[in-house]
């Protein structure tokens, strides 16, 4: 019954998630219908049938069974509803339909700002909560680059100092890999090699690769240096200490811990270690653990050898985080929009849909707590307030452009060409959500 369990950890995270998404998107909107005096009818979080609810003034209050989405019911206006009652009576003036074109505007994208808003707040709560930290990469004497790895297969080479990225000097390490500097529609590294510079470009299928073998990330620099050794283990009999440094490896240099690990786990006889103790060279000869294949030794902390540091905000500074990490996660995020619709990656690769999502959420929580759960709701909201914005009638991209239409012509399209538009979208939406978790479940089924 674990799986059971975990599918319901996973449902129960997403939902907090996405309900906290949700109610933020929503309340946008009734806070700036009720601003400019638009008469508010229903206010749901989620999509019938309704499992509680209660009416407050005018109001409907309710949770609807449905968990993906909500919505706001505004007099006067054509919506998801596809209620037209009211286009038979005169405007009223606590309708939608009788406000300056301006007005509805600022309730149409209202629930968009206000999940940018969101996630600025997340990132500046995130920032005076743990802080951040900083691996400087002028610490980084270079990196293990398997030959095996699509970094190798991009350029890199074992012991290249990364720089930079498309052209920046870069002082933090994780600074390299932003999703903004990733979904570049160019994407290059300057590394030192040799005393050298040189540009490293990534190729248009960039992401894809990545994907499926991963990138570069700070495991790469780690020395091979040992940081613990367990007892009773072939190492600690052997006599090996923590501290020791190693630097062959049955007559191989070595220099860094995933080299070392890696030949560890493809060693089919006795291992010759060649190590640095202090001023003094030692020789020592081990077989592995039968059982685990290992030798019983663990790297070393990264601050041991590298220059890392815990940066804590102030209220002004992680105000600016707040607003640094929603730009770069936002550009981040129409960068890889922008490679989908050109083809340049795999669609059914990289896009996900509830399935995925749910799973993402369910990892970043296991992986860092509340830390992982607010960073990839902050993600969720910016990509949100993004497709929420597509001119595609039915979400608030679609309504946006019928009011620029009217705003131009100085006349509002007919109830019947904006119900016929809203049924397609409509029609859309529900092709695109199940295509999407189809193409979630089958990924899941394939691996």
């Amino acid at each position: 019954m674990e799986w059971f369990t975990d599918i319901l950890i996973t449902i129960a995270v997403f939902a907090a998630a996405l309900l906290i998404l949700v109610f933020i998107h929503e309340l946008g909107h009734f806070l700036a219908a009720k601003f400019f005096n638009m008469r508010v009818d229903k206010f749901s979080i989620g999509f019938p049938p309704k499992i509680v609810g209660f009416k407050a003034g005018e109001t409907e209050y309710s949770i609807g069974a449905t968990p993906l989405g909500g919505y706001v019911k505004i007099a006067g206006m054509v919506d998801e509803s596809m209620d037209t009652e009211f286009a038979q009576n005169d405007p009223q003036p606590w309708e939608y339909r009788s406000k300056p074109v301006w007005q509805r505007m600022v309730v149409i994208t209202a629930g968009v700002v206000f999940n940018m808003i969101l996630a600025v707040l997340i990132y500046i709560g995130m920032a005076l909560s743990y802080g951040e930290t900083v691996v400087r990469t002028e610490s980084i004497s270079g990196l293990y680059i398997d030959e095996s790895s699509y970094a190798f297969e991009m350029g890199f080479r074992t012991n290249d100092r990364i720089l930079g990225v498309n052209g920046d000097r870069v002082d933090n390490f994780s600074d390299l890999f932003t999703p903004a500097a990733m979904t570049a529609s160019s994407l290059t590294y300057q590394v030192e090699r040799e005393g050298q510079v040189i540009d490293i470009v990534a190729s248009s299928d960039f992401l894809d690769r990545i994907g499926e073998q991963g990138f570069i990330d700070i495991s790469q620099a780690i020395p091979s240096w040992i940081g613990g050794v367990a007892e009773g283990t072939p190492a600690q009999i052997a006599g090996v200490q923590p501290g020791d440094i190693v630097v062959a490896m049955n007559d191989e240099p070595v220099e860094y811990w995933l080299d070392f690990s890696q030949r560890i786990r493809e060693s089919d006889g006795p291992i010759e270690l060649s190590i640095l103790r202090g001023n003094e060279s030692l020789s020592f000869t081990l077989q592995k653990n039968p059982e685990t294949g290992q030798i019983g030794v663990n790297f070393p902390a990264i601050g041991d050898f590298l220059a890392v540091e815990q940066v804590e905000f102030s209220l002004p500074g992680a105000l600016k985080q707040g607003v640094t990490g929603t730009s770069e996660t936002f550009n981040g995020i129409i960068g890889g929009l922008g490679k989908l619709f050109s083809g340049s990656i795999s669609v059914r690769e990289n896009l996900g849909g509830p399935v995925a999502i749910a799973s993402l959420t369910r990892q970043a929580t296991e992986s860092a707590g509340f830390q992982g759960f607010w960073s990839i709701t902050a993600f969720l909201s910016i990509t949100l307030a993004i497709m929420n914005m597509l001119p595609i009638p039915g979400l608030d991209g679609g309504h946006f452009v019928f009011l620029i239409y009217e705003g131009i012509t100085r006349r509002e399209p007919s109830i019947k060409t904006r119900m016929t538009l809203q049924q397609i979208g409509f029609f859309i939406l529900i092709s695109l959500f199940v295509l999407i978790t189809f193409n979630d479940i089958l990924r899941a089924i394939t691996g």
